[in-house]
């Protein structure tokens, strides 16, 4: 016990947070929660938008993205995500979405997502005078979504201020990753991501959708959350996104938490640790 209590301490840094919000806004508009927005004809495109109150022009925003091997998920896993973050900082605005998902049937691949999350992005921004909010805006995922995440921010779009990546894959241009079975998952990892990118084995493929191959001195500040028993994307894809990051000369922050269960993706006893580092580091770069 003594020595899972020192490993604890080690890899997971849990600062208490700042009791006063940064931004509390000052209007007198009650918290408001809007659910399945349409952004697009697709039943897919829809996002859920919650509204703090006393809200204004000056009201930052966050959007989520969930997870699912971009094939699969929906912005409902992410709700546990949502009341915490709503709990530990009362004045931010959060737009939870949905995306069209990867499918060789469809046609819907990187690109498509892609187009998704910059709709969702430009809808939000363009009713920011009826939702009383601003246009700062920050990006979490979380699996996949953590890949989406910092692939959006990093190469189509620079105004997102900050990102957090929670165990998402980093370099899909990694041929011991692509080349293996995941039986968690439930079938090769190749598989999903020539789904995802719709295309077999390619470097420039690959690279193109990979944040560590994207990573600049412009790229935003970022922090990354990975567990150690993570038996779905393994953790040293979140340590060469930290040791690149680290070279590059990029504001980051990296959270690893020891764990002692078998899989460790979904932050099972780690979601209020994390939330909490979430939320100062969002604080401090979302501006």
């Amino acid at each position: 016990m003594l020595v899972f209590l020192l490993l604890w301490g080690l890899f997971s840094c849990n600062p208490q947070l700042d009791p006063i919000d940064t931004n509390p806004g000052t209007s007198t508009l009650a918290d408001t929660t809007i659910l399945d927005v349409p952004y697009g004809s697709h039943v897919r495109q829809k996002y859920d938008l919650y509204l703090p109150a006393n809200r204004d022009s000056n009201t930052l925003v966050l959007l989520m993205i969930h997870g699912g091997g971009w094939k699969e998920g929906q912005k409902e896993h992410l709700n546990d995500f949502v009341n915490l973050i709503r709990a530990k900082w009362s004045s931010v605005a959060m737009v939870n979405m949905n995306y069209r998902l990867a499918s060789n049937v469809n046609n819907i691949h990187h690109n498509e997502i892609i187009a998704d999350i910059n709709a969702v992005v430009n809808d939000v921004k363009a009713k920011k005078s009826s939702y009383h909010i601003s246009s700062t805006m920050g990006v979490m995922g979380h699996s996949a979504g953590g890949n989406l995440a910092m692939i959006y921010a990093y190469k189509y779009n620079q105004d997102m201020k900050c990102v957090a990546n929670l165990a998402g894959p980093s370099n899909l241009y990694d041929w011991s990753f692509y080349n293996s079975t995941n039986l968690w998952v439930g079938q090769s990892v190749k598989d999903v991501m020539e789904q995802y990118i719709g295309q077999p084995w390619d470097s420039t493929a690959y690279k193109a959708v990979s944040p560590y191959w994207n990573v600049s001195a412009s790229t935003q500040p970022t922090i990354i959350f990975h567990c150690t028993g993570d038996v779905v994307v393994p953790v040293y894809q979140s340590q060469l996104m930290r040791d690149k990051l680290a070279a590059t000369g990029v504001i980051h922050q990296y959270n690893e938490y020891p764990t002692i269960f078998p899989i460790g993706h979904d932050f099972a006893n780690e979601k209020d640790a994390a939330m909490n580092n979430l939320v100062a580091f969002f604080k401090t770069h979302l501006k």
